[in-house]
């Protein structure tokens, strides 16, 4: 099953301002949000697509790439491992649950009844993302590939297990906010009372205190080390494409959520072919009296040889398709062709035997130039080219 467009399923316009699409997401999450709607499968699924689409558009350089190469452009592991960019609840309430606030859907239940987003206090600081480059040749483009690469990073602290502590005695409850993470206040306005809540500036919104840190990771949580990060690749992406692999940039501190690893593509150049676009592009050279009589020339292409008739009288600039034999374009069925440009040789230095011939040749009217006018000129092959 085929993914909606982000846009489409918030509602919004491609041009929307972060303000607009975050306040487009907060309706949408408000109508399908599980307290409103218990039981309502339908709506819990509604509720995490409105969450991941949130989750790309909200951010600048995930929405760029998504805006360029739609879905693909983004199909890095989701949150929790999920691939596509799978989103469970816990994901969701402790990422966006700001945007609801804690008083939110108490309104709508009556007697301040909070919702689980509102119970989902912050942990710890989330870790930064990291960027990569990754080399690419032109055959793992056209077909796409699977790439394990090592990437030396933050990772969780195996010994307290990300929480920073010596031991679990020595997690306590935060005595501010008694463990919410947050801390109201009831002040008396001309309207009447307000309550305001902020985040708790004991504990720093995570509920809890260390009293005694790790001895590893000197209580932040995490350690410097190295992981093996299984990256797909989708066919057909360019030089300077993002890729976004959710969850797999620095661990973050006392257990808060993990960065992104931002993958950043590059091209291998290719020994005898030249990329424009979707097409490759290839330079043919032949001898004078190749082209006269015609050959059977053999081509590289990145699917590896493919053979091309030249027919007899072929004029230097001359450019054949092949047909297909170019790069996918990412996220559609749409693909590019194959180049050859035939370029004739003229030999710099020659026999006095090979001179005679020349000079004889010279004065043959066969050897006259008359140019077809139905030929075309420069201009119209190089649009043909690049076409």
């Amino acid at each position: 099953m085929s993914k909606r467009d982000f846009y489409e399923i918030l509602g919004v316009a491609k041009t929307a301002s972060a303000d607009e699409i975050k306040k487009a997401y907060r309706k949408v999450a408000m109508q399908f949000h599980p307290d409103r709607n218990p039981g309502d499968k339908t709506a819990e699924e509604k509720f995490k697509e409105a969450a991941e689409a949130y989750e790309i558009l909200c951010d600048a350089d995930k929405k760029a790439q998504y805006d360029r190469y739609g879905h693909a452009g983004v199909s890095g592991q989701g949150r929790g491992g999920h691939p596509g960019g799978g989103m469970n609840m816990e994901d969701i309430f402790s990422q966006f649950g700001d945007i609801f606030g804690d008083d939110l859907f108490g309104n709508f239940f009556g007697g301040g009844q909070r919702s689980r987003g509102g119970q989902q206090r912050s942990r710890g600081v989330r870790g930064s993302n990291l960027r990569v480059k990754l080399k690419l040749t032109y055959e793992e483009i056209a077909k796409g590939v699977t790439k394990n690469i090592k990437v030396k990073k933050h990772v969780l602290c195996n010994q307290c297990g990300g929480s920073g502590a010596k031991d679990k005695g020595s997690v306590q409850t935060c005595s501010t906010c008694s463990g919410s993470g947050q801390v109201r206040r009831v002040q008396n306005t001309f309207l009447g009372q307000m309550q305001t809540v902020t985040t708790c500036p004991s504990c720093n919104g995570e509920g809890t205190t260390v009293t005694a840190k790790c001895g590893s990771c000197k209580g932040e949580g995490r350690v410097y080390g190295e992981e093996t990060v299984s990256i797909d690749i989708p066919a057909g992406v360019q030089e300077g494409m993002q890729l976004n692999i959710n969850g797999k940039g620095n661990a973050g501190e006392r257990g808060g959520m993990p960065g992104d690893l931002i993958i950043l593509i590059e091209e291998e150049p290719h020994k005898e072919l030249h990329r424009e676009g979707l097409n490759v592009a290839y330079e043919l050279h032949l001898s004078f009296p190749d082209a006269v009589f015609g050959i059977q020339a053999e081509v590289p292409t990145i699917d590896g040889r493919a053979k091309i008739k030249i027919p007899a009288g072929t004029q230097s600039g001359k450019v054949f398709r092949l047909k297909g034999k170019g790069f996918p374009a990412v996220n559609s069925y749409e693909k590019g062709d194959q180049l050859i440009q035939v370029n004739i040789w003229t030999p710099q230095h020659v026999t006095s035997e090979e001179k005679a011939i020349l000079e004889k040749l010279s004065h043959s009217p066969g050897f006259k130039p008359h140019p077809d006018k139905n030929e075309k000129n420069l201009f119209d092959k190089i649009k043909e080219m690049f076409s």
